[in-house]
């Protein structure tokens, strides 16, 4: 199991660069909240017309709907990144018993068996 889990933390540091990456693209981590919240495009004109500032509004409505997808999905990466070491790594939260590999290969940061899929 050591070399499989140095495989599934591989993958879950590679899951959780680009997903950073990707949302610090859209927004930024909130110091006082924990929590990412959408960036503003910045405007190219200081007086923007009714459409530039309706196009502004769009973007920064898809960034936020963008970040309240993949924020809870980089959340499940860090917990499973630090659960790692953890002799529950692999188990499954609600029967106890192991996570198929095959499960834990396609999405390492699986926190149920087949059986119990997440909802």
């Amino acid at each position: 199991m050591l070399e499989k889990k140095k495989i599934i933390r591989e993958k879950l540091e590679k899951e959780r660069d680009i997903l950073l990456e990707e949302m610090r693209d859209m927004g930024k981590l909130n110091p006082e909240t924990g929590e990412w919240e959408a960036t503003p495009r910045e405007q190219a004109f200081p007086e923007s017309d009714q459409n530039d500032m309706a196009d502004r509004f769009e973007d920064f409505e898809a960034k936020s709907s963008m970040i309240k997808t993949l924020e809870p999905r980089l959340n499940n990466i860090l917990r499973a990144i630090k659960g790692l070491n953890r002799d529950s790594f692999g188990k499954c939260e609600v029967c106890k018993k192991d996570i198929e590999i095959a499960r834990l290969e396609a999405n390492p940061a699986a926190r149920t068996c087949k059986k119990h899929l997440e909802g």
